[in-house]
């Protein structure tokens, strides 16, 4: 797919360089189109090694190409992000005086906004008349979201994760080109995070787990057209929008929020489950004092929510991970295929942690098992990855009854 990115003139520009970066990863033909103070946030050696392709952001660059044009007609779909309240105004109102003004004119691609701001500019009259002008032609508005903003200040305005903003646009896109959404009809949970078991009210034992993973594939699972329910413990992260969110603690909130909802089409444990808990969980906090010198914690065995959902009665599909520090690749494999007949679940995705691999907004790979050995293998963004553990899961699920294709959403 060509995309075409606009980079307006916000402290969020930078943000743009982490989507061009996972959209060219995802396999797609990305140009960059960035404005005159776009430039100022971020270099444009920047936006061309990231896109691959050459960047421009003169009307009068490539003339004998009208590459004023070109870009916008060749497009199958326009992305502008960070998009400032001065951005939104002139698309709004069609002013071109700019390659981008001039890309967005020429394009009958889906446009898909980013707003970023601060507050009181996204709430003034004008910038939310702007919005519902361009939401009125088609455009599709994501975020902004509530967070923290240039200067100290917290509020609405600020940028929605780059992430988010991706899948959002290249869900836009499929509808646009009626492409397929494999998951369509289908119901999918998806556990996400680290369970944390508490020691007092103010200890507790946990792991590294950000949830980046559980998130990116809730929002794979939900581009390609799932009901999705995501299970979140202790998310560092934002959930995709659309997404159905349940929040838990503990590994026995998640066992029962999971269990609860073990009827869907497809069940994925992605969280990074405490193993143990605390036996006699004190109701202050323990002092030093209180404690001695060596205290001692005593640890019970917490449930194994993946084998109990593989062993319930059940029509769909059950996918685990495992996340392992094993250095050497047949090792690692070899666990990986121990645990998946150990847990009885249907699909494994085997991943590589440590300290500085597999937590957190890196670059990751992952093999995916079943039975008779390694059916997927990808790597790359947490993005990227999730959409091929989506596309796996899919490919394995079994064609939709007529009735159910019947009462899709049209």
């Amino acid at each position: 797919m060509r995309v075409v990115v606009g980079v307006s003139g916000g402290i969020a520009a930078y943000k743009a360089a982490l989507a061009i970066r996972e959209l060219v990863q995802a396999g797609h033909d990305v140009h960059v189109v960035p404005t005159a103070s776009a430039l100022r946030f971020i270099g444009r050696p920047t936006l061309e090694a990231l896109s691959r392709n050459p960047v421009s952001d003169e009307v009068f660059d490539d003339v004998a190409a009208v590459r004023h044009v070109a870009l916008g007609q060749s497009a199958d779909l326009i992305m502008v992000l960070p998009a400032t309240a001065n951005t939104i105004a002139k698309l709004a109102t069609g002013l071109a005086d700019d390659l981008l003004g001039t890309t967005v004119l020429a394009s009958r691609a889906p446009l898909v906004i980013a707003p970023a701001m601060h507050t009181e500019m996204w709430e003034h009259p004008a910038t939310q008349a702007n919005v519902r002008t361009l939401a009125g032609r088609g455009v599709t508005v994501v975020g902004p979201v509530a967070g923290e903003l240039t200067g100290g200040d917290r509020g609405l305005g600020r940028m929605a994760e780059p992430a988010d903003v991706v899948a959002a646009a290249l869900e836009v896109a499929r509808a646009a080109a009626a492409e397929p959404r494999p998951l369509a009809g289908r119901s999918v949970v998806i556990s996400a995070g680290g369970t944390r078991e508490p020691i007092d009210p103010v200890r507790f034992l946990g792991n590294r787990s950000s949830g980046a993973m559980g998130v990116a594939l809730a929002a794979a699972a939900h581009a390609a057209g799932a009901d999705v329910v995501l299970i979140g413990a202790n998310l560092d992260v934002a959930p995709p929008a659309g997404v159905e969110v349940v929040a838990v603690e503990t590994t026995a909130q998640l066992r029962d929020a999971m269990l609860a909802r073990a009827d869907a089409d497809v069940v994925v444990m992605a969280a990074a489950v405490a193993d143990y808990r605390v036996d006699g969980v004190a109701d202050e906090k323990r002092s030093k004092e209180s404690w001695g010198d060596a205290p001692t914690i005593v640890l019970s065995l917490n449930p194994d929510i993946l084998a109990e959902l593989a062993r319930a009665p059940r029509d769909g599909l059950v996918v685990g991970f495992g996340a392992e520090t094993e250095p050497d690749d047949e090792a690692l494999l070899r666990r990986g295929r121990e645990k998946l007949a150990r847990k009885g679940a249907d699909l494994l995705v085997v991943n590589r942690v440590g300290h500085d691999a597999g937590f957190g907004d890196v670059e990751t790979r992952i093999r995916v098992l079943d039975a008779s050995g390694v059916v997927a293998d990808a790597s790359g963004s947490k993005a990227s990855v999730a959409r091929a553990i989506i596309e796996t899961i899919a490919e394995r699920l079994p064609a939709p009854s007529a009735a159910d294709t019947a009462q899709e959403p049209q």
